[in-house]
């Protein structure tokens, strides 16, 4: 009788201090906005949301672990969030249920591994190691091959470079006992990792995370923000910015915030092309 009363003291002082915690909570901060979506984009949408919260005292930004371009999209239209950020454009069912987008940046989509002996490949090269052709780097090591999702945005980039890649991509899908990747985080931990990894990511992400991955030139052209900017580097991943008509007055205060100087200058030092400012 002793413990149980003693255990009903402590969980009783426990729900009084969590109830403080709460309230105390609530009182610092006026609003809480959550953002949500395409991992890739996140930990510089941190780095934002920490100077935009020292400049609007009362506000806090939590900036959720990665939901997928589809989860926040899902998760702003049910209300659970106040930002989405998609790395893909709304399809019209989306549209349709009230999601709105705007393009505020562009990076760079790469070729990455994390060996350092290698600099460039070709897009025929790459064709025959998705295809299963060419199993082998120079040395002789196994070329560890890491898949995302099929309709992942970063699949339906990698499908879209051409007639070939399509084709090869679809048969590294059905050859057997293939590493699939879910998240950007996931496929980002994954290349580091694996001995003799290969796979995508986005210069943005690799900057902002500060992955230790070496970033490979295709067709003898270096991925940048300048390259791509310029157009001799063509592959990339667009960034939208997802609302509905029931977003907040301080979400919609953080997202012209994103259009600032500052804001930009973060964008541009993570690897972004900004495309609307």
């Amino acid at each position: 009788m002793k413990k149980g009363h003693e255990a009903v003291q402590l969980m009783t002082l426990f729900a009084v201090v969590l109830a403080f915690c709460l309230l105390f909570v609530s009182n610092l901060y006026a609003e809480v906005i959550k953002i949500g979506g395409t991992g890739s984009a996140l930990a510089t949408m941190r780095a934002i949301a920490d100077i935009f919260e020292k400049e609007n005292p009362g506000v806090k930004v939590e900036v959720l672990p990665s939901l997928g371009s589809t989860g926040g999209i899902k998760a702003i239209l049910k209300g659970a969030i106040d930002v989405a950020v998609s790395g893909r454009e709304l399809n019209d069912g989306e549209k349709k249920e009230g999601a709105k987008q705007v393009e505020y940046a562009r990076s760079p989509f790469v070729f990455v591994t994390n060996k350092n002996n290698i600099s460039n490949l070709t897009i025929e090269e790459i064709v025959r190691i998705y295809e299963g052709s060419e199993t082998t780097w120079p040395d002789g090591k196994r070329i560890r091959l890491i898949l995302r999702p099929e309709k992942e945005t970063s699949s339906i980039i990698l499908r879209g470079i051409s007639p070939e890649t399509r084709e090869a991509v679809e048969k590294a899908y059905k050859r057997p006992g293939m590493i699939v990747a879910i998240t950007d985080q996931e496929c980002a931990e994954t290349l580091q990792r694996t001995p003799d990894s290969f796979g995508t990511l986005t210069l943005d992400q690799i900057i902002s995370e500060k992955l230790s991955l070496n970033v490979l030139s295709l067709n003898g052209v270096k991925p940048s923000v300048k390259a791509l900017a310029k157009g001799s580097y063509k592959l990339y991943k667009p960034y939208y910015i997802v609302t509905t008509d029931k977003t907040s007055g301080q979400a919609e205060k953080f997202i012209s915030y994103l259009f600032t100087a500052k804001s930009i200058r973060i964008l541009e030092e993570n690897g972004y092309l900004v495309t609307r400012k």
